[in-house]
């Protein structure tokens, strides 16, 4: 088998309301996601023995790796042992709320899934038991999601899309963490982003707002500092995505985004800016 490579981009959440614990011990969500052309990329051949070499980040390789996960989840499946060998390019920030180590596991599943042939119905269904962003990171585009992650709508287009910038301050919040927070600080809703605010092509989604948001500054009370800076920064409202800490802007163009990422404060772990895009991950020849 030839070297096959995968793009996994980075999501970001347009909004993100969450309900309350259920029996299950987890919370239901209703939620806009949106994929950007900022991507990890994560490529795969065959092996004599099962290996993960990463670059980029200081991430273990063992079996808690969300690759080694999805793999996992495909072997107990299907029963398919093939070896393999991935080598993952980490582009995308780290724990901060951006999906990237599920979209590296939704790579994982279609770069080891397809090549048994499995569609991508069959490979959500799987990635579902390794996170909740999986299915969506599959799927990818702007789309409705519910449940756990699993119900993923059909995809929204709408005018020629738009631009994100993103920043992320340099401490890190635990999801568990914040969501115990939410918890405990009775279920707040976060601050809403008025349709004015917004570039044209997403306003018709208002407003959006993040509910974890409270809880993530009872967390750790300097990304409050670090939103209004950037809002300040920016000339515009700032969302955070998922639990955090990543902090986004949204713009109608690749000027206004470029501007924005030179005015992001240097002490941010990372930044980048990005584009809309119409799909989740994708895999090509390498």
């Amino acid at each position: 088998m030839s070297v096959l490579r995968a793009l996994a981009p980075a999501k970001l959440n347009l909004f993100l309301k969450l309900g309350s614990r259920d029996s299950s011990g987890l919370h239901p969500v209703r939620s806009l996601q949106q994929s950007v052309g900022w991507h990890d990329i994560l490529t795969m051949e065959e092996s004599s023995a099962d290996r993960l070499r990463i670059h980029g980040a200081d991430l273990p390789s063992g079996e808690e790796n969300l690759v080694w996960k999805a793999v996992a989840a495909l072997r107990g499946r299907t029963g398919d042992l093939r070896r393999a060998e991935f080598v993952l390019w980490k582009r995308i920030p780290v724990a901060a709320g951006l999906a990237g180590g599920s979209s590296d596991a939704a790579a994982a599943l279609l770069l080891y899934g397809g090549e048994a042939g499995m569609g991508l119905e069959e490979l959500a269904g799987t990635g579902a038991s390794v996170g909740a962003d999986v299915p969506f990171c599959l799927y990818g585009g702007r789309r409705r999601v519910g449940g756990y992650g699993e119900h993923i709508g059909p995809p929204i287009e709408e005018g020629e899309g738009f631009w994100a910038a993103a920043a992320v301050p340099p401490f890190p919040l635990e999801t568990a963490r914040v969501y115990e927070a939410w918890d405990r600080m009775g279920e707040p809703e976060g601050p809403r982003v008025p349709g004015w605010a917004l570039p044209p092509e997403i306003r018709g989604h208002a407003p959006l707002s993040n509910d974890l948001y409270p809880a993530a500054v009872r967390c750790e009370p300097d990304l409050d500092d670090w939103r209004a800076e950037l809002e300040d920064r920016w000339d515009r409202p700032v969302l955070m995505s998922g639990s955090g800490p990543a902090l986004y802007g949204l713009f109608s163009d690749r000027a206004e985004a470029q501007e924005a990422l030179a005015l992001a404060p240097p002490e941010a772990r990372s930044a980048f800016a990005a584009p809309t895009v119409g799909i989740g991950v994708r895999v090509e020849d390498g």
